[in-house]
């Protein structure tokens, strides 16, 4: 199956759908195979089942999988793989360690050095013998946006360097582009190991999978979501995405001010969320398959969570800005502040959650969230300027 064995990570083909009953798992996660598609796991601790992923595996679902399977053909657009990366060589080398196996070759990879204080990453990226391009200015969505500038393809695939590539990623997300309709895909983001109480915590309670099924995000859906805000960050994980090149010049690029570096997350689903503002549809392919290496302390978790808050909350702010859909201001200052608070009394009054484990942490996220929004609210919004803007 071509698949990471980290610790903690079983992977189990299945020939029937009893093969794949949550009982009798060993600890950590147990990923369900058919073929070279995973189709379901489960999650145990201490013997107990935390999570489990398998009922829609039945007699009718297995057939389907192996109908898709044969049907499957290597898509006829050209793709360009994005890396950005900042100070991890390592994790760097062995992510790219996994491109020249895709079914799918890429007419590029592209290396997009984000400010890295030495030059290791150069050497890294040149001994592969990838395209490199350095960008000094700090933050993700700044390093996205260069290797969007750079790729020469029709689609642009982005992932990051803490992941492991399966051998069909590139191939299965590209293929999902069969309808014009289509901006961008995501595809299915599973753990490389599960060795740490961090890992398994951050699997368990928040994660990236977003399920084995293939579903397709509309506009329409995305207009008729009434007073509530339309969950783009289900969408996928930006560790695995796509989009069509010609999307950049009339959405525009990514917000410079949202993810890793800057406000701390949300630069990919706020994109999504904007492609569905401007009519484009988004789809979740589960048969494109990358594994993250997840965070291995609990301080790393915990900063990661606060990060992810903080994005969140300036990302809602940068929805409402963009589209006027006050529904964005009104989780940001309404519903996420009586959300906390009654977690909180929860708390006060006994009834602790492991889930909330890093609330206080959350909380502090959202804070900094509102007050990194209302700094840079009058900033010049890069990302706003069309993908030909960006290149004069």
């Amino acid at each position: 199956m071509d698949t990471p064995s980290g610790e903690g990570i079983f992977h189990v083909p299945v020939a029937h759908p009893s093969d794949c009953s949550p009982d009798g798992r060993p600890d950590g996660m147990t990923i369900f195979w058919r073929g070279q598609r995973a189709i379901g796991h489960v999650l145990t601790h201490q013997g107990q089942v935390t999570r489990a992923a398998v009922g829609h595996i039945d007699a009718a679902f297995l057939p389907r999988v192996d109908e898709e399977a044969r049907r499957a053909r290597v898509p006829g657009l050209t793709a360009s793989v994005v890396i950005c990366t900042r100070d991890r060589h390592d994790e760097l080398a062995r992510c790219l360690a996994s491109l020249p196996e895709q079914s799918l070759r890429p007419r590029e990879v592209i290396v997009v050095d984000n400010a890295s204080r030495d030059g290791r990453t150069r050497e890294v990226a040149l001994a592969a013998g990838v395209t490199y391009v350095r960008e000094d200015r700090p933050g993700l969505d700044f390093a996205r946006n260069t290797g969007a500038r750079t790729a020469s393809s029709e689609i642009v695939a982005y992932t990051d360097d803490d992941v492991l590539l399966h051998p069909r990623w590139l191939e299965r997300l590209v293929a999902a582009f069969d309808e014009p309709s289509i901006a961008a895909v995501t595809g299915l983001v599973l753990p490389a190991e599960l060795a740490t109480e961090a890992q398994r915590h951050f699997e368990t309670y928040w994660g990236f999978g977003q399920g084995y099924l293939r579903r397709d995000f509309e506009p329409a859906r995305f207009i008729n979501r009434g007073s509530a805000v339309f969950p783009a960050w289900d969408i996928g994980a930006g560790a695995s995405m796509a989009f069509r090149r010609a999307v950049f010049d009339e959405v525009g690029l990514f917000d410079e001010r949202l993810d890793v570096g800057q406000a701390g997350c949300s630069g990919d689903s706020e994109y999504w969320y904007r492609l569905l503002a401007h009519g484009h549809r988004c789809r979740y392919a589960p048969d494109s398959i990358a594994f993250h290496f997840h965070r291995r302390t609990i301080e790393g978790l915990a900063g990661q969570i606060y990060a992810y808050m903080r994005g969140h909350t300036a990302a809602l702010m940068v929805q409402y800005e963009r589209t006027g859909i006050v529904a964005n201001r009104a989780r940001a200052l309404r519903w996420m502040p009586a959300w906390y608070a009654r977690r909180l009394a929860l708390r006060l009054v006994g009834r602790r959650r492991i889930e909330d484990r890093f609330l206080g942490r959350e909380v502090a996220g959202y804070v900094a969230g509102l007050r990194f929004y209302q700094r840079h609210r009058r900033s010049v919004r890069r990302a706003s300027r069309s993908f030909g803007e960006g290149m004069r």
